[in-house]
């Protein structure tokens, strides 16, 4: 076997033997073909082994790139269903409390106990529709040490009890999950 038909193992033997300034003259009078920019070493069958190659791997390259346009896309559209419908669960459970108070205000003749049970029956619907959504409230204890992450002091009066304890809570907060929602308000007890 001749040494000009011998198979070239390697691509980086192929490019070491490219002359670039001839393929650069050959591409500006573009005369670019496989016989103007290949040393006579290498053989027309390893030269079309090789063109078929790098076919094959455009090939595969382009449906690779196809393949993440489609994935990021994919990942765009759920990103923005998960946007759009991100509360649904919780509305879904607020729709009963709604028509609780709407047939609440219906009733013909209201006592003050009727209304009394009704305000009663639908906050166990709202407080059913909270848990299930996991929203959880933040109602501290008198004494109970003040937490920053979870309670903001809006005062400090003097007291009987440790200093920087809860004194009194004048609104509850709220807690998604474990992300604050509102702080509890709350006053607190001043140093002695």
């Amino acid at each position: 076997m001749q040494e000009q038909d011998k198979p070239v193992e390697n691509t980086e033997t192929i490019a070491t033997s490219i002359d670039v300034e001839a393929l650069q003259a050959a591409a500006a009078q573009n005369q670019v073909g496989p016989e103007s920019i290949v040393e006579p070493g290498v053989s027309a069958e390893t030269l079309a082994q090789l063109e078929s190659k790098v076919l094959e791997l455009q090939d595969a390259f382009m449906r690779a790139k196809a393949e993440g346009e489609n994935i990021r896309r994919r990942a765009q559209e759920d990103i923005s269903k998960a946007h759009k419908f991100a509360i649904e669960s919780f509305a879904e459970s607020l729709v009963p409390v709604k028509d609780s108070l709407e047939m609440g205000l219906k009733v013909e003749t209201q006592t003050v106990e009727s209304i009394k049970e009704g305000v009663e029956m639908t906050l166990k619907q709202l407080n059913a529709a909270f848990e299930k959504n996991r929203l959880i409230e933040i109602n501290p204890q008198q004494g109970e040490k003040l937490d920053p992450s979870k309670h903001q002091a809006v005062s400090m009066v003097p007291a009987e009890q440790e200093a920087n304890t809860i004194v009194t809570v004048l609104q509850k907060g709220y807690m998604i999950a474990d992300r604050l929602l509102r702080p509890a308000l709350v006053t607190v007890a001043q140093a002695k």
